[in-house]
């Protein structure tokens, strides 16, 4: 049997038959950058018992305004690894999957037929990936959470949790939408997101590297609040 003392003030809130049911359920979490690196390290503080993490970047000193693996000592590491790394420090008892690969149509594939998942954290930040991952997920009806864009944003108590069809004010959102309405799926995903209207200003034309040629400027605790949004999802509809 697991041990689950160092969880005591979580089951103060949980009750132990709800903690115990959270550490045996598997969560997948795409994407170990602003947003996904909190998401996952607040689900693993929840006291889930299985995780996997994906994500095929390394630290970038750019990284390091808000992203929990990005350190002056970690520049060109492997975000997965560290945060593996992390995760497992803080629960020896996690049973983890670590997979350091980018989000391609084969590898979502290999992902998502590897392993029979309770919930799905969609906190990839690059615009084709995320379609293509949202695409598989959905047509295998995994509970699935989704973050849009917390780029450009400077207000963290204007954060909403809605079905897609919902979202406004928020560019990621919209072309996300729009994707999906052209596979046939207009409503059906929980999204986290922000109606607060972008700082139009903070937009960046980029190389086009990881499938991104424009990106936001970002507060160091807007994508944190982010992952703390979707994890909370993921853990709260796991105790429903």
């Amino acid at each position: 049997m697991e041990d689950i003392s160092w969880l005591s003030r979580t089951e103060l809130i949980t009750g132990k038959e709800k903690l115990v049911q959270l550490t045996r359920k598997h969560v997948l979490v795409v994407g170990m950058g602003g947003v996904g690196s909190f998401c996952a390290e607040f689900i693993c503080r929840s006291g889930i018992g299985e995780m996997t993490i994906v994500d095929g970047d390394v630290v970038d000193p750019t990284n390091r305004n808000r992203q929990l693996p990005a350190l002056a000592t970690t520049h060109g590491q492997s975000k997965v690894e560290l945060m593996a790394e992390r995760l497992k420090a803080i629960n020896p008892e996690l049973k983890l999957h670590v997979i350091n690969s980018f989000v391609t149509p084969e590898k979502v594939e290999e992902i998502l037929n590897a392993a029979q998942y309770d919930y799905l954290a969609d906190c990839i930040d690059s615009f084709t990936p995320k379609i293509t991952f949202l695409q598989a997920a959905l047509q295998r009806k995994i509970p699935i959470v989704s973050s849009m864009g917390a780029g450009g944003k400077v207000d963290p108590t204007q954060l909403k949790v809605v079905d897609i069809s919902k979202t406004y004010n928020c560019p990621l959102a919209h072309q996300v939408r729009k994707r999906l309405r052209r596979l046939g799926i207009r409503k059906g995903l929980k999204a986290v997101f922000s109606p607060e209207l972008p700082i139009r200003e903070s937009l960046m034309l980029t190389d086009g590297s990881n499938f991104k040629k424009s990106a936001f400027g970002t507060m160091s605790y807007l994508p944190a609040t982010f992952g703390a949004t979707c994890a909370s999802v993921v853990i709260r509809d796991l105790m429903k």
